[in-house]
């Protein structure tokens, strides 16, 4: 009986760049990928349904994710999961509004009241101040009105053209309960549930965001998807008992994480090693040989394949062929696929 470990590993390549992204968060994020909560919102970005998911208000609970309501349950619920994706990488996020929220009951539903500074009412009046240019006049502008027109109180002259005969110089409130007046109001909130005032220095003031799909992530996520669940599938069918992520040990100590372990029975040491390197370009570059050469002389598998979509650089093929590593190349996920299954086999 022999003991057979098949690994395959995900390349993300743009160009060619280097891996930003740390193993831990790779290994969490291939976890997440599982959780058909996850493929149901990342399915809706990737389709196009969603380009970005924003907030919508709502006057008892604040901003809330109706799109992701739907898949995961309650508001408190979605905001813990978009906290999640977004630590994890999965999401990017942007800062959408602040909205203020009762500190006594923490509803969202709040409105806001401009007081008197002197008596703390909020019973005011607010208008606008006018100046006269020519003759200085400055008063609210219901003092003005005359009939249809705008008309000076203090020299009598009528006013037509804004920027011209007047000005607007800001705005002026009045007290209806003191009959004090003044300029700049104070400013308090007023919950509508509980029928509590509070001011600013009490008030919770809570960050609302906007999500987009991580671009790169979007890369991750669709070769995952498209190649993982397939080669998952074929590997369990041929009586692999299959992990994902899964780690090899290499000579130096070193753990190398790959996306799929797949074990079948025995005593002796059997491994084939599998990567996937992707390109959005014409070619995968040659870098991906190399690194992938570093991981197999630590960890020294039995049998090492790469598969290179859509082709690979002459440099690359090269490579491969010096460190003897089986190169694969498919145009499409079906021919990539089909030739890990040949070799395989």
């Amino acid at each position: 009986m022999f003991t057979k470990v098949i690994i395959v590993r995900l390349h993300r390549i743009a160009g060619w760049k280097e891996e930003k992204m740390s193993k831990a968060s790779k290994e969490q994020r291939a976890e997440l990928y599982r959780d058909p909560r996850v493929q149901q919102l990342l399915s809706k970005f990737m389709s196009g349904e969603l380009s970005k998911l924003e907030p919508v208000y709502n006057p008892k609970f604040g901003y809330t994710y109706p799109a992701v309501e739907k898949i995961v349950g309650d508001t408190p619920s979605v905001n813990k999961f978009l906290l999640q994706l977004f630590e994890i990488g999965i999401l990017k996020r942007e800062l959408f509004d602040k909205f203020v929220r009762c500190l006594h009951c923490d509803s969202a539903n709040v409105s806001i009241h401009y007081c008197c500074p002197y008596c703390k009412s909020f019973k005011i009046e607010k208008s606008s101040l006018i100046e006269h240019v020519s003759c200085g006049y400055i008063d609210a502008e219901e003092r003005f009105h005359e009939q249809s027109k705008l008309v000076c109180p203090k020299c009598h002259k009528t006013l037509t053209k804004l920027d011209e005969d007047y000005v607007k110089a800001g705005a002026w409130c009045v007290c209806g309960e003191c009959d004090k007046s003044f300029d700049i109001p104070v400013v308090s909130h007023f919950c509508r549930d509980c029928h509590r005032e509070f001011t600013f220095e009490e008030a919770l003031y809570k960050d609302v965001y906007s999500y987009k799909l991580s671009e790169d992530v979007m890369q991750e996520a669709a070769l995952s998807w498209t190649l993982v669940a397939p080669i998952r599938e074929f590997l369990e069918d041929s009586g692999f008992k299959v992990k994902s992520p899964g780690f090899l040990k290499g000579k130096s100590g070193t753990s190398h994480m790959f996306d799929v372990t797949a074990t079948r029975g025995g005593k002796n040491r059997n491994i084939t090693v599998i990567d996937l390197a992707a390109s959005t370009g014409d070619v995968v570059p040659e870098q991906i040989v190399i690194a992938m050469f570093a991981k197999v002389y630590d960890s020294a598998p039995d049998r090492s394949c790469l598969v290179a979509i859509p082709k690979m650089s002459k440099d690359g093929k090269r490579l491969a062929k010096l460190y003897k590593i089986k190169l694969i190349e498919a145009k499409n996920y079906k021919e990539a696929i089909d030739g890990l299954k040949a070799s395989i086999k």
